[in-house]
């Protein structure tokens, strides 16, 4: 059964041309297979990453930044919701249909007003009989009648309520021996006994089983400003109603705990510790209500299901890597720090580029490759292998590259020399530019340490800048805290590198790539591939 969930498939940190190729090329394999498959890049892509997708008419693939999901992206419950104006009887009977223990209240625009939850309505009933009182005192007229299914007889503005309650219950000395001034009275269908509380100064009167309202009840009530109400229910419903009026603007939490729908998930899970509600209004970026997070919600979510292509590192990978879902690795790089708690799909392959592998996938699979994806891969094959002058280059890869051609009606000669023209136009750029744009971490002997390569027309011009590649690695080198950092220009037409170095221990790239006599930075012929010339080269001159 083909999980629904997305897979994104992913290169490494400052992805080169073979990392991102061979997450797109990937993604539309997985696509093929019935996944929903997303192809993503850790980073800025250089010029010639550039010119290929433009080449060849792709988008360039989405920016992943955490293996870890948002709020937006795991179940949340749905965003229902209350306005202030809602009256606590409505919020009650609201809990109970969309079967919820609380509510955001939401102002005109569906930004967060407050949040009410039962143990808000709790405390009404089982609070002080004060607040209780001040709530009513507090109640609009409106709100009274719609919560009790009344019907206002007599309204007025000069109403004057103390949020009291008294019920009247008819014996021998009629309603003298109650205390109703100001307060909200209850009593039967009695015209004499409704003139007399008015006169005495009743604050609201509310009528039980009656049908209509005399005139001359209604007179007196203009005269003492003493609103009247036909009560849909009888007394001790009324009464019991009447506690459920207050509009939850009157008992809201203001300012409540809010979370972003694009926060870690993770993260909010660790500040619900710390807080007691059972339940979160989760926003969106305009502060608008976009669902609610329970600790459940957090407690049950797994992270992003990660495919690696070109890297097996975590070091190089995408941030919190260690807590992902990771299903494959596709890659030809050395194999360090992998480790996952459950089993995976792992190729690696003693060869010159990704790409080619996964250009092999497709053939074992037998599925059908666009003309423009096979120009893609073609391109990272070239660019990882250098046009096969890499010593990492293959039979397989060179067999690949061919088959690749065809399918693109490319003559792969032409076509290497466009793109690695488009690529060196980066002599334009910034030397920080450059070095960022396809740079890695390593440990070297305990040292910490970054390689950084770099495809430029000529080293004879890179030499040029030496004052200003030597100041942008000290910079760099203090930023990361780097015990070496190595700079290496790489050009096809002149046939090898040349090699700058900075950091406590910048002898380790000297030895292991010594000038000749009276030369600084000599072009060192033949040297291509930072995985199986450079890095060893640079860890046995530490050895040693």
């Amino acid at each position: 059964m083909i999980n629904r969930e997305p897979v994104y498939i992913t290169g490494h940190l400052h992805p080169d041309t073979d990392s991102v190729v061979s997450a797109i090329a990937y993604a539309f394999y997985k696509k093929t297979q019935g996944e929903q498959a997303v192809a993503c890049r850790l980073g800025e892509l250089n010029r010639e990453t550039k010119w290929l997708l433009d080449r060849f008419g792709y988008e360039a693939p989405v920016l992943l930044k955490d293996a870890r999901k948002t709020l937006a992206e795991i179940e949340l419950d749905s965003p229902e919701y209350i306005t202030p104006q809602t009256t606590v009887l409505e919020t009650i009977r609201r809990m109970h249909e969309c079967d919820r223990n609380s509510f955001a209240v939401l102002n005109e625009d569906r930004t967060i007003a407050g949040y009410v939850s039962k143990t808000d309505l709790a405390n009404i009933a089982l609070g002080d009989t004060a607040a209780e009182i001040e709530l009513l005192r507090m109640t609009p007229l409106e709100d009274i009648v719609r919560t009790i299914d009344g019907k206002l007889i007599y309204s007025d503005e000069q109403t004057h309520c103390n949020g009291k309650v008294s019920i009247i219950a008819h014996n021998a000395n009629g309603t003298s021996n109650y205390e109703i001034k100001d307060r909200i009275v209850i009593v039967g269908n009695d015209p004499q006994a409704h003139i007399d509380l008015i006169r005495r100064g009743a604050g609201i009167l509310i009528a039980v089983w009656a049908e209509k309202i005399s005139e001359d009840v209604i007179e007196a009530a203009k005269e003492y400003h003493c609103p009247i109400i036909i009560s849909g229910h009888g007394s001790m419903n009324t009464s019991r109603y009447l506690y459920f009026a207050p509009p939850v603007s009157l008992i809201m939490t203001k300012n409540p705990v809010c979370f972003r729908s694009d926060m870690y998930a993770e993260d909010v899970g660790n500040k619900m510790l710390k807080t007691r509600y059972r339940s979160y209004p989760v926003i969106d970026e305009e502060g608008k209500l976009f669902g609610y997070a329970a600790r459940y919600h957090v407690l049950n979510m797994k992270n992003r299901r990660i495919i690696l292509v070109d890297h097996n590192e975590f070091s190089q990978s995408v941030h919190a890597i260690e807590k992902a879902q990771i299903l494959e690795v596709v890659d030809h790089h050395r194999i360090n720090d992998f480790a996952t708690s459950q089993p995976v799909s792992f190729r690696n392959e003693i060869i010159g580029s990704t790409a080619t592998i996964i250009a092999t996938i497709f053939r074992e699979n037998q599925i059908l490759m666009p003309k423009e994806l096979a120009g893609l891969l073609l391109g990272a094959i070239l660019s990882d292998t250098l046009v096969f002058q890499s010593p990492t280059t293959t039979k397989k890869d060179r067999d690949a590259a061919n088959i690749l051609a065809a399918l693109a009606d490319l003559d792969i000669e032409q076509f290497a020399a466009e793109m690695f023209t488009s690529a060196a136009g980066d002599a334009d750029l910034s030397i920080s530019e450059m070095i960022v744009q396809d740079i890695k971490s390593f440990d070297i002997n305990g040292y910490r340490a970054m390689i950084s390569q770099n495809i430029v027309a000529s080293v004879d011009d890179i030499r040029k800048r030496g004052k200003e590649i030597e100041a942008d690695m000290r910079t760099l080198t203090n930023k990361k805290e780097l015990d070496l950092l190595v700079v290496c220009f790489t050009s096809v037409m002149d046939d090898g590198s040349v090699f700058y170095s900075c950091g406590q221990h910048a002898d380790i790239c000297q030895d292991a790539f010594p000038d000749l006599p009276g030369e600084t930075h000599s072009l060192q012929k033949g040297i291509y591939s930072r995985k199986k010339q450079i890095l060893p080269a640079l860890i046995q001159a530490a050895e040693s």
